[in-house]
């Protein structure tokens, strides 16, 4: 590790990191570029103008003289948060995310940071939501974690909250994105869903040091993060100028999958997600749509005994060779009521639910208007 001979500051490669990243007017992809091709300790060492670098002087006296002052203070303030600093080479930061174009360079996180590698389906949609709208959000969100999957969302009023709210009731995981720094909550009238995603053993992620307050521009910035670390988007309501639309246009560019809820011809808080659909993404009604079309690799999925309470009856049924299951000896040939599952198997609905979207998926029973059909 580095050391500065005048303040003997033992200096981490999160300190270049940082700062790297206020090196002013450069695009993120070209840093990245020229830390590959030099080094990130070297960049700061090298003598300016450089014949390999073309750089503007600014730039160039950043690389030079860079603001440890700044820095050093930005790390303190992150400490007084219990904020943790990622930066791009660390091994916690999330593979998913160096895919896009332009990752941040410094990760700001509280929680647990062992998420942001975990299987990830991002849940957004509009602040003025309907019933309706927040209903869907918190279901699927509880399908998904009960699926292994951890909810990503931006902690915004309507649907996002929703999001994180279903994930946590069914002690599932999830992880808010903000558009912040990690010293405040906005908005402020989420402090306690904040508290409560960290107390549970989720993660809240920004790029934007302590200090940043909110500000139109940096939401873009936030929601490309947020369809970044995901290996889909589901958008649940949005109107036609809604900002989960930019997470959409952002899922699409980083070739991640984009899945969206019709909604009453009525309802202007779904012209946004028709609008999608007409675009080629994906309608769902069930959890099973959004998984048939996504594949994660097995490592970077939970288990998902994690997830269920009950260590009996359910924890057998997992253990069980698929054609031997009694939940899938309970549904019929015929159309089989969901009633009829639940009474036939002496299983809870919630358990019900979860094994038949697992036979889905599986291609042994198909869901019907009316219930299941056995196919297998």
């Amino acid at each position: 590790m580095a050391k500065n001979t005048t303040t003997d500051v033992v200096y981490t490669d999160v300190h270049y990191w940082l700062a790297l990243k206020f090196v002013p007017r450069l695009a993120i992809h070209k840093k990245l570029l020229l830390v590959r091709k030099f080094g990130l300790r070297k960049l700061f060492s090298l003598d300016y103008p450089h014949k390999d670098i073309s750089i503007s002087e600014k730039q160039a006296d950043a690389f030079v003289h860079p603001d440890w002052t700044k820095i050093n203070n930005i790390i303190e303030n992150c400490k007084r948060c219990n904020c943790d600093l990622i930066g791009y080479d660390d091994l916690h930061y999330p593979e998913q995310l160096k895919q896009i174009y332009d990752p941040p360079l410094v990760l700001f996180t509280q929680g647990n940071k062992l998420l942001l590698s975990y299987s990830q389906i991002a849940i957004v949609g509009s602040r003025g939501a309907t019933f309706t709208g927040r209903e869907n959000a918190f279901s699927f969100a509880q399908q998904l974690v009960n699926q292994g999957i951890v909810i990503t969302s931006g902690l915004a009023l309507g649907i996002d909250a929703e999001a994180h709210k279903g994930a946590l009731a069914s002690d599932g995981y999830t992880i808010a994105v903000v558009a912040t720094g990690l010293d405040r909550v906005y908005p402020a009238r989420h402090k306690k869903l904040a508290n409560e995603i960290v107390k549970k053993n989720g993660l809240i992620v920004s790029e934007f040091i302590p200090g940043t307050i909110p500000k139109a521009g940096l939401f873009p910035k936030r929601n490309r993060i947020i369809s970044g670390l995901s290996g889909g988007v589901l958008v649940v309501e949005a109107t036609i100028k809604s900002g989960s639309l930019v997470t959409a246009r952002s899922a699409l560019e980083q070739n991640r999958e984009v899945f969206a809820v019709p909604s009453s011809l009525q309802n202007p808080q779904g012209k946004g997600c028709h609008w999608l659909i007409k675009q080629g993404a994906k309608l769902v009604e069930n959890c099973a749509d959004i998984l048939e079309e996504v594949n994660f690799p097995a490592e970077t999925s939970l288990n998902l005994k994690e997830h269920t309470d009950d260590a009996g009856e359910d924890e057998k049924i997992y253990e069980q060779g698929l054609f031997n299951d009694p939940l899938l000896d309970s549904v019929g040939y015929e159309i089989t009521p969901i009633d009829s599952v639940v009474s036939r198997s002496k299983l809870p609905i919630d358990v019900v639910l979860t094994q038949l979207t697992m036979l889905e998926l599986k291609g042994l029973v198909s869901a019907v208007p009316g219930g299941y059909l056995r196919t297998k």
